[in-house]
């Protein structure tokens, strides 16, 4: 059988927990971008490697900048969906883009964009190595 192409961008279902939320029942702004990092995670598993498996292998996704537009309140006990995908990457680079929206409406509550630098353990800048180019739509 041949192989299935990987989508574009993957959904990642998550459900509000009480503690995400602050004393009006809206979830936290700061966790949006926790959200947004579970979505990347499940990315890259969704595309065929799992985001340890290449810190294990000495490729770290440094963020270097991060974005968040909010448009509507998250709160407890949603069921909310993040959707993630490639917006931009280069060697060095990746740009993900995330939509965040409520499961059940499918109204947008958030967009955003983290940039990240490949680098080593050492902690410097590096190339993306040939193998995992595919995973960031390099190809």
């Amino acid at each position: 059988m041949p192989e299935q192409p990987s989508p574009r961008f993957h959904e990642a279902k998550i459900r509000v927990r009480f503690a995400e939320t602050d004393q009006m029942g809206v979830v936290y702004h700061s966790n949006y971008l926790i959200w947004m990092e579970v979505g990347r995670v499940e990315y890259c598993r969704a595309r065929g490697m799992r985001y340890r498996d290449l810190e294990a292998e000495g490729v770290l996704l440094t963020v270097v900048e991060a974005h968040c537009r909010f448009i509507a309140p998250a709160k407890y006990d949603d069921e909310v969906i993040v959707r993630t995908w490639v917006e931009q990457a280069n060697p060095r680079m990746v740009l993900f883009a995330y939509e965040i929206t409520e499961a059940e409406s499918a109204k947008v509550l958030a967009t955003g964009v983290t940039k990240h630098f490949f680098c080593g353990k050492d902690g410097k800048l590096r190339k993306l190595p040939a193998e995992h180019m595919a995973l960031f739509e390099l190809d």
